[in-house]
């Protein structure tokens, strides 16, 4: 598995992880990150924040929107386009990477 050169290629399958090199906090149900290596913060609301502590460990596309989707009331596409716009923020600013999982059968 290789991370996507790319951002804005999420899909699914799309592997997320944190990158190491940055610090969070809670700041009553919204998150602030900070990225240490450049010094820039990026806040996140109530929904990002849930995502964010989801990303406590690895986890695909699919399962993000699975999870968002048993606590709240929006339609599956709609949460995978959101969920993705998120991640493409995050990778932008360092603070996720991206990693493209084949579906290939082997």
């Amino acid at each position: 598995m290789q991370p996507t050169n790319s951002v804005y290629r999420i899909d699914s399958d799309t592997l997320v992880r944190r990158n190491e090199g940055q610090m969070s906090a809670d700041l009553g149900g919204e998150m602030a990150i900070l990225n240490l290596k450049t010094g820039t913060y990026f806040g996140l609301n109530e929904v990002g924040a849930r995502i964010w502590n989801f990303l406590s460990e690895d986890r695909t596309v699919r399962e993000i929107r699975e999870l968002i989707m048993q606590e709240y009331a929006v339609d599956s596409s709609r949460c995978e386009q959101d969920i993705a716009k998120l991640l493409s923020e995050l990778a932008q600013h360092e603070l996720v990477a991206l990693v493209h999982v084949s579906n290939q059968k082997i």
